[in-house]
């Protein structure tokens, strides 16, 4: 005879409650006041962005779950809008809140340190737009301007949707260029799938842009591809540009 299946008891629920029952000093605000943001942890972090919980559960408890369901800050920052929300008790103002959070991390990253930089290799501007460009949903193609110093004058997005040689008017990466005076321009784009590998179409595009800035005198610095976590430069690929610039070390 087969022996009897064991009988299984599922696990209590962990004991949960709202921020207003902790003791004030295991509160995130009045944690905050005390040891400033670097003393809190995620979670409490996260909680402070939310301000409340649901009934009996707190903002922490409700943090600490969707950590926990994406496996850490990382992956949540990765979640779609519909993933956030579909998170037990966030919901699409909680979603909203966390996202605009990250965002704003992106761009403080992006503009990190505040005023003008310089470009001495093409991680120089990957690192300053991998954050903000890696993750979108459709591709996007900025041109970073440079003066004579390769210092940076300005980052203009030219176009948003498919960024193909057919379609993109190259006269539109210079327009900006041409009434700022810049010396140079670094072209960057993403691509969606992740993937940074350059395609035969990014590689018409380029020569392209590379013709029409000797005609402007207008110098193409170099052409970046960005993935999701990672980037191709395509002068460090062997791409001939006009003029030689610092590379990678």
């Amino acid at each position: 005879m087969d022996r009897p299946s064991e009988l299984v008891v599922p696990a209590p629920p962990l004991a949960r409650r709202a921020i207003r029952e902790l003791p004030t000093a295991e509160r995130p605000r009045e944690r905050l006041a005390l040891r400033g943001a670097g003393g809190l942890t995620t979670a409490e972090l996260i909680a402070l962005v939310w301000g409340s919980g649901v009934r009996g559960i707190s903002a922490v408890d409700l943090a600490e779950e969707a950590l926990a369901r994406h496996e850490g800050l990382t992956g949540l920052a990765r979640a779609t809008d519909l993933e956030l929300e579909a998170l037990p008790g966030v919901g699409a103002a909680r979603a909203a809140q966390l996202a605009a959070a990250f965002e704003l991390g992106r761009r403080l990253m992006a503009d990190w340190p505040a005023g003008r930089w310089t470009v001495r290799a093409p991680r120089d501007v990957a690192d300053r737009l991998l954050l903000q460009m890696g993750r979108l949903e459709r591709e996007e193609l900025r041109v970073v301007l440079l003066n004579t110093k390769n210092a940076v004058l300005r980052v203009v997005t030219v176009y948003q949707g498919n960024v193909s040689s057919s379609l993109v008017r190259v006269g539109e990466l210079f327009r900006d260029a041409v009434r700022i005076n810049a010396a140079g321009a670094i072209l960057v784009h993403n691509h969606p799938s992740g993937d940074p590998t350059p395609s035969p179409d990014d590689l018409h595009l380029t020569a392209e842009a590379l013709a029409a800035g000797r005609l402007l005198d207008i110098e193409l610095l170099d052409h970046l591809v960005i993935g999701h976590d990672a980037y191709v430069s395509l002068r460090d690929r062997g791409v001939a540009f006009d003029r030689a610039a610092p590379r990678a070390s």
